[in-house]
């Protein structure tokens, strides 16, 4: 795993003063010994955040409010680590598309009066790399739309990462909205609607290209709230998806944890999240218009980048391809020494992947 300094943001650094504080409280206040000085530098920020939030709500709230989503966002989804990373970048390539940046999505809150400042000027405080494998990082490069969810306060599963020790944990029921509660639907319809009227407003009313993993269970809901959105699932065999996020959520527990985590719960946390989220997804996938999904999976996707590519144009209609051809050529060639993380499983994990998650192999090909 690749080194994440100590002076380096994690997610919490982006909370206002209520949110870090009830954030704590819901888990007792229990940070470890060890954790208290990155708890402490947390709190340090959080009236920075809270004032510079105040400041953009009064400069430009008004402006946000009214802003109108006119082109209906194009969602990237599927499980952790099964190419969303990947194909969120190739699509990005398409300049007419507006892709949240990592600073937007970790300081929605205030990015209209400080990315100016933080987020193009003090990128040395993102380390190059993310830590669970050798895909880049850096504030001004595509970001998951879930971490400004977070940031603003929205139910979401990645809220665990603060406390990974304990059970049960924040939020999972927010994979799969349909069994979320009312009062948490709403609170997170808010939240992305809200995300999604700033970044429209911040690009000047381009076609919004979001992707975030645990909106996988969650495009039912999503195609109501962005009528006429349009949807790309990726697939990825189980037997590469199961070892690949067990070891993304021990390195982001151990970066972003206030606890020192034992990864005690994490296996059955793999299987469950995973069932939550594709229950979700099989059935509100009929609930998507004909032409507004398509669908994947990453083995074509990195033997054929631009073919699929032009795929998902064609299918999903997305305008003339011919612009983003040679960019996406180019960019796989720069990544043609790019080494994907290698893993090993035991025949009883195996068994447990295809016993629990079979629906997923017959589903998409993997048999």
């Amino acid at each position: 795993m690749n080194d994440y300094p100590w002076y380096s943001p994690r997610f919490w650094h982006a909370l206002r003063i209520s949110d870090w504080c009830r954030l704590l409280a819901r888990h007792g206040f229990r940070v470890h010994p060890f954790k208290l000085p990155m708890a402490a530098m947390i709190t340090a920020t959080t009236p920075f955040n809270s004032a510079a939030a105040l400041l953009q709500h009064l400069w430009f709230g008004s402006y946000i409010e009214r802003t109108r989503v006119e082109q209906p966002p194009v969602f990237i989804v599927g499980h952790w680590r099964s190419g969303t990373t990947l194909l969120h970048e190739l699509l990005h390539l398409d300049s007419r598309f507006a892709t949240p940046n990592t600073y937007q999505c970790m300081a929605p809150h205030h990015t209209f009066v400080t990315e100016w400042l933080i987020g193009k000027r003090m990128g040395w405080l993102v380390p190059k790399q993310r830590p669970m494998d050798n895909m880049a990082a850096g504030f001004q490069r595509p970001q998951e739309d879930e971490f400004a969810l977070l940031a603003l306060g929205a139910p979401t599963p990645y809220a665990r990462m603060a406390f990974p020790n304990d059970v049960p944990a924040d939020y999972s029921d927010v994979l799969n909205l349909d069994e979320a509660s009312p009062a948490d639907v709403e609170k997170f319809r808010k939240a992305i609607v809200w995300f999604a009227k700033l970044i429209t407003l911040q690009t000047r009313q381009k076609q919004l290209l979001l992707k975030s993993p645990p909106h996988t269970g969650r495009i039912g809901h999503l195609a109501q709230w962005f009528p006429g959105a349009k949807f790309i699932h990726i697939a990825r065999s189980p037997f590469s998806l199961f070892p690949s996020t067990t070891r993304l959520w021990e390195s982001l527990d151990d970066v972003q944890g206030l606890q020192v985590a034992r990864h005690k719960h994490l296996r059955e946390y793999v299987f469950d999240c995973f069932e939550r989220m594709y229950r979700g997804y099989e059935k509100q996938r009929n609930e998507i218009p004909a032409g507004d999904l398509y669908e994947l999976k990453y083995e074509d996707l990195v033997k054929d980048p631009v073919g699929q590519c032009e795929q998902i144009y064609e299918r999903l209609q997305l305008g003339n391809f011919a612009p983003v051809r040679d960019k996406i050529a180019a960019y796989m060639q720069s990544q043609k020494d790019y080494q994907t993380n290698k893993h090993q499983m035991d025949a009883e994990t195996e068994a447990e992947i295809r016993r629990r998650w079979a629906g997923y192999f017959s589903r998409f090909g993997y048999e």
